[in-house]
């Protein structure tokens, strides 16, 4: 389980505490079923989009075995809307941070380019005239 997703066994354990994962125990051993991993494909596509796991909880609560899972759907896609546009609402501001950024990195470089020829013109006349800068 841990290499074909790409987890340690810490978080499968961490999973399991917090009843997203149900193995059957055998010993020491634990046996993933199917449905573990499958849901464990639905933890981890739902984290990278950001979702808790308190919803993921509710989410995974609400799969019904009969194959008709409108409920489940119908509160997914709810979810899945309003994370798309808190992604986009945070890419906006990333965006507007980014050119703020640029522009003063543009002027950064601006001024220490004038500052590098007042210092080249200064030094050049030192030593041209003899006297110390101030």
């Amino acid at each position: 389980m841990c290499e074909l997703f790409d987890v340690t066994p810490r978080t499968l354990r961490f999973y399991e505490t917090k009843e997203l994962l149900f193995p059957i125990r055998e010993g020491q051993r634990r046996l993933y079923t199917r449905r573990d991993r499958a849901r464990l494909k639905l933890i981890l596509r739902g984290k990278r989009f950001g979702f808790s796991l308190e919803e993921l909880r509710e989410l995974l609560d609400l799969y019904n075995a009969d194959g008709k899972n409108l409920l489940q759907m119908t509160r997914v896609y709810a979810l899945a809307q309003e994370r798309l546009a808190d992604m986009e609402r945070r890419r906006a501001e990333l965006d507007d941070a980014i050119t703020d950024l640029r522009s003063q990195l543009d002027w950064g470089a601006g001024r220490i380019a004038e500052l590098q020829a007042n210092k080249s013109v200064s030094d050049t006349d030192d030593l041209t005239t003899g006297q110390k800068p101030d």
